[in-house]
């Protein structure tokens, strides 16, 4: 029998406090509602392990079309456990890194909605401008900008 292949990421899953601040947040940073929907019940619970449950999920995808984001606000079971504070050196998920044109007029935008410079903009060698910016509710995000293409 032939050996089963990857065919591609569908999706990288965060579990926020609130959809609506989280889904205006990933807009201002440029990607794009694709769609919003509640998903609940035994069924679901059954993929999860949690049982009867409701959440109310969206799916943002990137300007080029092949990444997107599942936010995810659980109505129930409540939520247990909180890492968002949790230093860039914690074990398990950690935070998405997103490639943008303009990071320090990103920033500016960012801030404006209440998010944090975590550190601060370093440029790396003459390949990148990077930093880590934490939203509003504590979510942790990496910029880049590219600067070979400039």
């Amino acid at each position: 029998m032939a050996k089963s292949k990857l065919l591609r990421m569908d999706n990288m899953g965060i579990v926020v406090e609130s959809l609506d601040e989280a889904i205006s947040f990933f807009t201002e940073i440029g990607l794009t509602l694709e769609g919003r929907a509640r998903v609940e019940g035994e069924w679901a619970g059954r993929i999860t392990g949690l049982g009867d449950q409701s959440v109310e999920i969206a799916m943002m995808v990137t300007p080029d079309g092949h990444s997107r984001l599942e936010i995810s606000q659980f109505l129930s079971p409540s939520v247990i456990s909180d890492h968002r504070n949790a230093p860039v050196n914690a074990l398990g998920y950690l935070r998405a890194m997103f490639t943008v044109e303009d990071i320090d007029e990103l920033i500016s935008r960012l801030i404006k909605q209440g998010a944090q410079l975590v550190g601060e903009v370093v440029q790396y060698e003459n390949s990148y401008k990077l930093c880590y910016i934490r939203a509003k509710d504590g979510l942790l995000i990496g910029l880049a900008e590219q600067l070979s293409n400039k």
